[in-house]
């Protein structure tokens, strides 16, 4: 069966409400911990990234665009977790682990092409991203305390 296939089954069924993970149960307790990193950082994503790509060649499809559909393709899927949720509290303690197993796995895919859309631009992420909060909090600043009451 095609990867593809695989993903057509997987909507579908989810849509009747039925919870199909792509990867089998081996599969899924051999990466419950993949990573050796103590700390995870954009630079170690980055470069993670990249040497998936060199690894698989994959670099000649790496453009801007092509990352950057395959990145609006991914918070397509994230956004279909919550479609028909309604509002979900905080913490989703109401969710099945392998609701939350999944939304992790879709918040990767789209943080992970972000990192790499990102490198391929030559943007360098997170100092854009503080910038960026700079930014915000120069264009929406907090509220001033109210003054104290007059002493008498």
């Amino acid at each position: 069966m095609t990867s593809k296939m695989r993903r057509s089954e997987y909507i579908y069924r989810h849509r009747e409400g039925f919870y199909i993970h792509p990867y089998p149960s081996s599969i899924r307790l051999e990466m419950a911990s993949v990573s050796d990193e103590k700390t995870v950082t954009l630079k170690l994503l980055k470069q993670k990234m990249r040497d998936f790509a060199q690894e698989r060649d994959w670099e000649q499809f790496h453009s801007p665009r092509n990352l950057l559909l395959a990145l609006v393709g991914e918070v397509g899927e994230l956004s279909e977790i919550f479609q028909w949720k309604g509002e979900v509290a905080k913490g989703l303690g109401d969710w099945k682990e392998e609701e939350k197993v999944h939304l992790g796995e879709e918040l990767s895919d789209v943080l992970l092409y972000l990192v790499r859309l990102s490198d391929i631009c030559g943007v360098d992420l997170g100092q854009a991203a503080l910038r960026k909060i700079r930014l915000n909090a120069l264009k929406y600043p907090a509220p001033s305390p109210p003054p104290p009451p007059p002493q008498q």
